[in-house]
C-alpha cells in the first residue's frame, strides 16, 4: 500500500500507458490504491484485465499506440468515462538491443515509434484536459537515456530523446500549470527483455552483469518505481518540472 504521502489522487484521473505488466502495473495498481481512477492502457487484452482485477478504480484499454489515432481514442476513453484527466504517465516502451555492425531501418522505427512518437502524440491529446486541471506529465526513461549502451545505442537514444522532451515541455508549459518530470529506471525486474525476444539464457547473463555492477546489490522492482512516479506526480510538488530521476540503486555511478 502506498504511504501517507501518497493519499493526494483522490477523484484524480490518470492514463497509464504499459499497465499490463511490470512498472506500468505497478504505477497503475499504486495509483489506484493511491484515490485515483486509472485508464491502464496496453495491447494485451488479458494482461490488463489482470490488472484491473487488482482494484475497481482501474478501467482498461487494449490498443496499440502505434495505431492512426490511438492518442486520441486513449484520451476520449479517459474522458469519457471520468469527464478530466490530471496525469498521464507514459510508460510503454520498446527495446531492442543491435549493434551498429546489426542496424535494421525497421528496428530504428519501431524503437522511436514506441518511445518517442507515441508518447509525444499521447501528451498533444491530453493537453487541453491537463492545462483545465493543472495536471502532469511523467515519462518513463530509463538510465540509459543519459549513459551509453554498447549494443544498444538506437534503444539509448529514444530515451534521450524522450528525457529532452521532458526538460523543454516543462519549459514550454510551465505558464500553463502542466508540469512535466520523468523517472529513469536501472535495470528492473520486468519482461522487457523476454518482450524484445532476447533468449532465457542471455537474460539471466544480462542479470548477473547488472546486478554485479549495481552498488546496492540488487535489480530493481516495479514497486520501487512507481513509488517514484507517485511522489513526482504528487499534486502537491507544484514547484517540481523538467526534472529527470534516476532510480537505478546507483549504477549510474558505477
Amino acid at each position: 500500500m502506498p504511504s501517507s504521502t501518497h493519499q493526494h489522487f483522490s477523484d484524480h484521473v490518470a492514463i497509464v500507458t504499459g499497465a499490463g505488466s511490470g512498472i506500468g502495473r505497478a504505477t497503475t495498481v499504486a495509483l489506484a490504491e493511491a484515490g485515483a481512477r486509472v485508464l491502464g492502457v496496453g495491447r494485451r487484452r488479458e494482461a490488463l484485465e489482470e490488472t484491473a482485477r487488482v482494484h475497481p478504480n482501474i478501467a482498461t484499454l487494449p490498443l496499440d499506440l502505434r495505431g492512426e489515432d490511438a492518442a486520441g481514442e486513449v484520451v476520449a476513453a479517459a474522458v469519457e468515462r471520468w469527464g478530466r484527466i490530471d496525469l498521464l504517465v507514459n510508460n510503454a516502451g520498446a527495446l531492442a538491443l543491435m549493434p551498429l555492425a546489426e542496424t535494421d531501418a525497421s528496428v530504428i522505427g519501431d524503437l522511436f515509434q514506441v518511445n518517442v512518437t507515441a508518447p509525444s502524440l499521447l501528451a498533444h491529446a491530453a493537453l487541453p484536459h491537463l492545462k483545465r486541471s493543472s495536471g502532469s506529465i511523467v515519462n518513463v526513461s530509463s538510465t540509459y537515456g543519459h549513459r551509453p549502451l554498447a549494443g544498444g545505442a538506437h534503444y539509448a537514444a529514444t530515451k534521450s530523446a524522450l528525457e529532452q522532451l521532458t526538460r523543454s515541455w516543462a519549459l514550454e508549459l510551465a505558464a500553463e500549470g502542466v508540469r512535466v518530470n520523468a523517472v529513469a529506471p536501472g535495470p528492473t525486474e520486468t519482461n522487457v527483455m523476454a518482450a524484445a525476444g532476447l533468449p532465457e539464457e542471455v537474460i539471466r547473463e544480462v542479470r548477473t552483469s547488472e546486478r554485479e555492477r549495481i552498488p546496492a546489490g540488487r535489480i530493481g522492482l516495479p514497486e520501487d518505481v512507481a513509488d517514484w512516479i507517485l511522489r513526482i506526480a504528487d499534486p502537491r510538488g507544484a514547484h517540481l518540472t523538467g526534472q529527470v530521476l534516476t532510480v537505478d540503486g546507483g549504477l549510474e555511478l558505477s
